[in-house]
């Protein structure tokens, strides 16, 4: 072998590394399919991580590398807003809601369910991406607003036919916010309820938990019908800027294992006909299942699957222990806390005031427009009340003596919690030497020493003729916080006293008028409100009557009960607004569901009292006028002393009232009513007669002695009798006769003066000459 060619094959690195070239070749292929596995790694990676950040709708749109931009995605396309309402408040939320929301730059259309053809319309919410609120009023009995029945009835045979089923308004997406008063408890919001139940049996859509605003300020939930709305209002805009983004609802910190649905779904694009679309109507338990609640703290949970979902038979019986175990902590905890809860409720009820501030300041206000005078005054000029011609008007008015009772004196003084004093126009007549109230002609009051009170605003009745357009508190029992008679009594006087001082100096005002002025003689509880509903009122009488006050106390025939614990006093009055079930109830709109009987026991209990009773009707035209043989049994029920028949009056518009002039009776139809009345009971004649108020009295033949009538008071022999029954405590007892006086001429039926006083400055100047320029 030659020596150089084994140095060559065997030294030289060039044919070591031939020699081994194989293993070089596997050694590069090797780090190169390292490098392509790690490059696929990053790309899966980058691929991944592109996944989560980018919505799926971006995805699809990114071919070749180039990207489009989509078009955004519109869920609230705008915001319809239907209200049906009667006195107009359901109107007024409506507007408030659609200036709240200009400011989410969305269309917001108000619409009157009046002007609203569901046949043809609803359906169209369906794909019209709209939130529809819906602002219901609940009005008597539970029936919907005059403007809202036909869609309530639409609703309801929709909601209850098969062949519409339950998917014909799937897509829809609504709220609603009911307007009622929890003193009507088996009928409290029962529209919203209804409207938003039917909605849902349609498969309409919750967007958020119905809102039920009370007019009853002392269980409202914040305080006022307006608060409620107020606060309902709040959320909706809320719900209403998260639906915008797409958002299904927020999250409560129930989710499993830390994942939050309701976040992974908000941070998607829904698409059209997605998966997550449908979640977004058939998933929330919160807004779709509990129809009939109103509770913000409705079930939500997971383990509460629905009635449609597959349950594994080895799940079964975790289940039921589980729904029992709830079952069990829920009756638990509701034993707990009903006793809590009924502690709490009569607590707060001691503790909460009747007058809430904004009832203060509605009621502080009234009687202080001059715009409300003129108006009345010039109605007056133009259609007169008392007679069809201004040349035989007998009252010679002026400004000062149009409108009804307290329109041109101050608002109410409110004392305490729950009482108020206002003085009566009458009390300034009489002051400036002008004539009394009917009270004055059928009774012998001194208007100018009246004080005109109440020891609770609050009342069971929302009569479409009050003149306070039911500005003060409605309820059926007392749960307000209860001041002490004496303070009631002794700043009712100072108030009154405060007011009397502001017409010192005034023209027209009489010195001697003046001073009797000051020192209050007679009380009419009467002011509004039902102040037989006042705990103490007995004790207030009492303190009345040890001041030497007369009391003439006017109660709504609601109280039966109270009405048979009173003690005596110089007069009782039951309001007789109606004859019938069906007329009162349109009339006075009473808040008791038994109310009828409750009438009627509250004037069989009129019958049993010994002093002076009176019935209190107020003609109202074309509603109460034609129930003439109705009436008769009804004084047959209850006997009274005397029965005043008085003409409706009108007040102003009002949108808590239909009433219009054209209800009020001229006087001569309340003179044709009562002498008809008359003739259907044989015990009564009528008595005296008030033109300018358009009233007249029907007395009992009793108090006509030798063919002369006694319906006049005699208050000092009043005086004596009560000090007597209090001295006896209560065995010592008085009828109606032993205090009657002789009634003057000029305040009989069918004298010339009709009931006007001639120590009146006006019938002294109407009978010198015959100027009516003040009518």
């Amino acid at each position: 072998m030659d020596p150089a060619l084994d140095t060559w094959d065997f030294s030289s690195p060039l044919i070591s590394l031939w020699i081994n070239r194989f293993y070089i070749y596997l050694g590069f292929a090797f780090g190169f399919s390292l490098w392509i596995c790690f490059q696929i790694v990053i790309r899966k990676q980058n691929k991944n991580l592109q996944e989560k950040t980018t919505p799926k709708a971006s995805q699809d749109l990114m071919t070749n590398g180039y990207v489009f931009r989509p078009k955004k995605e519109v869920f609230v396309s705008g915001v319809k807003i239907f209200y049906g309402s009667q006195t107009g408040t359901a109107k007024g939320f409506a507007t408030i809601l659609a200036e709240a929301l200009s400011s989410l730059d969305l269309p917001v259309a108000v619409i009157n369910l009046k002007d609203y053809d569901p046949d043809d319309c609803l359906v169209e919410e369906v794909t019209s991406k709209n939130v529809c609120a819906f602002l219901v009023a609940t009005y008597t009995d539970g029936q919907p607003p005059e403007s809202a029945e036909w869609f309530c009835k639409w609703l309801e045979e929709a909601a209850n036919d098969f062949r519409f089923g339950k998917t014909y308004l799937k897509g829809m997406r609504y709220a609603v916010f009911g307007l009622g008063n929890s003193v009507y408890v088996s009928h409290f919001n029962k529209v919203g309820k209804n409207v938003d139940k039917w909605l849902w049996m349609l498969g309409a859509h919750r967007v958020m938990t119905r809102g039920e605003g009370d007019g009853n300020v002392v269980k409202s939930k914040h305080g006022s019908i307006e608060a409620d709305f107020t606060a309902w209002k709040a959320k909706f805009i809320s719900r209403l800027q998260a639906l915008r983004k797409g958002e299904r609802k927020r999250c409560r910190g129930n989710c499993k294992k830390g994942k939050c649905e309701s976040n992974q779904r908000s941070s998607e694009a829904m698409e059209p006909g997605s998966r997550a679309q449908e979640e977004l109507h058939h998933g929330d338990a919160e807004e779709e299942e509990p129809f009939g609640s109103t509770s913000e703290e409705e079930s939500d949970t997971e383990d509460h699957q629905s009635q449609n979902s597959v349950i594994d038979v080895e799940d079964l019986g975790k289940m039921m222990d589980h729904v029992k175990k709830e079952k069990r902590e829920k009756e638990l905890q509701e034993g707990e806390t009903s006793v809590i809860r009924s502690t709490v409720k009569s607590e707060a009820s001691e503790r909460r005031a009747m007058i809430t501030p904004a009832l203060r300041e509605a009621l502080t206000k009234q009687g202080e427009s001059p715009q409300e005078l003129l108006q009345c005054y010039t109605l007056r000029r133009s259609e007169c009340m008392h007679t069809k011609s201004l040349q035989s008007c007998p009252t010679l008015c002026d400004p000062m003596d149009c409108g009804p009772p307290g329109w041109d004196s101050p608002g109410y003084q409110l004392i305490g919690s729950h009482s108020g004093v206002k003085l009566c126009r009458w009390t300034k007549s009489m002051l400036r030497g002008r004539g009394g109230c009917y009270k004055h002609t059928f009774y012998g009051i001194e208007s100018h020493r009246c004080m005109e009170t109440t020891p609770s605003l609050a009342c069971a009745n929302k009569c479409v003729f009050c003149w306070r357009h039911h500005t003060n508190p409605v309820g059926t029992e007392w749960r307000w916080k209860m001041d002490q008679p004496e303070m009631i009594l002794k700043e009712a006087i100072e108030n009154h006293q405060n007011m009397i001082k502001q017409f010192k100096g005034v023209p027209g005002v009489k010195g001697e008028r003046f001073e009797e002025g000051m020192t209050v003689k007679h009380c009419a509880l009467s002011l509004v409100g039902e102040p037989i509903m006042y705990p103490e009122i007995n004790k207030f009488l009492k303190l009345l009557h040890e001041c030497k006050i007369s009391s003439f106390l006017v109660t709504n025939a609601q109280f039966p009960a109270e009405i048979r614990d009173l003690k005596p006093v110089t007069q009782l009055y039951v309001s007789v607004d109606a004859s019938t079930k069906d007329s009162l109830k349109k009339i006075d709109r009473p808040l008791f569901k038994d109310f009828w009987q409750r009438f009627l026991d509250s004037l069989k209990a009129l019958a049993a009292k010994q002093q002076r009773t009176v019935y209190r009707l107020t003609l109202v035209k074309a509603w109460n006028v034609d129930e003439l043989q109705a009436y008769a049994e009804l004084v047959s029920l209850g006997n009274p002393d005397f029965i005043e028949v008085k003409g409706v009056t009108y007040c102003g518009e009002s949108s808590a009232s239909s009433l219009t002039m054209a209800n009020v009776p001229w006087h001569e139809e309340v003179v044709r009513f009562v002498c008809e009345l008359v003739d259907l009971i044989p015990d009564y004649e009528v008595a005296c007669e008030h033109e300018h108020s358009n009233c007249l009295l029907i007395a009992h033949k009793k108090f006509k002695i030798g063919g002369e009538w006694w319906t006049w008071i005699d208050y000092s022999r009043f005086q004596e009798l009560i000090q007597e029954y209090e001295d006896s405590g209560g065995s010592k007892t008085f009828s109606a006769k032993d205090y009657m006086a002789k009634t003057p001429h000029w305040a009989l039926f069918g004298a010339n003066e009709r009931g006007f006083d001639p120590k009146d400055t006006r019938y002294q100047r109407k009978n010198k000459s015959k100027d009516i320029s003040g009518c």
